[in-house]
């Protein structure tokens, strides 16, 4: 069986397929930053881990030379917090009021 473009996830987190990032390439947009806001690519739980280096080689496959990528603004939270961990602190913050 062959894969198609449509059936590589290049994101996990937002489900993100190699089709889809090549199409954005093909628009125009030339930088992670581009990317993200308009696909959310690089903004799940793995905070870009995975796609990121994914994502710089198609850029440079499409003539963007690596030298020129930037590795795109990073946002707290540096460290992907869990919904837990949240929870914890909201129940507390109710405890003490």
């Amino acid at each position: 069986m062959k894969t198609t473009e449509q059936q590589i996830i290049v994101c996990r987190c937002e489900d993100l397929t190699l089709a889809e990032v090549r199409a954005l390439i093909e628009k125009g947009y030339r930088t992670l930053d581009e990317l993200r806001r308009i696909s959310r690519l690089g903004m799940g739980p793995c905070q870009g881990r995975t796609c990121r280096p994914l994502v710089q080689r198609e850029l440079q496959a499409s003539g963007m030379p690596m030298k020129q990528q930037s590795l795109g603004v990073f946002r707290p939270p540096a460290v992907p917090v869990s919904l837990g961990a949240i929870a914890e602190n909201s129940q507390e913050g109710r405890d003490h009021a």
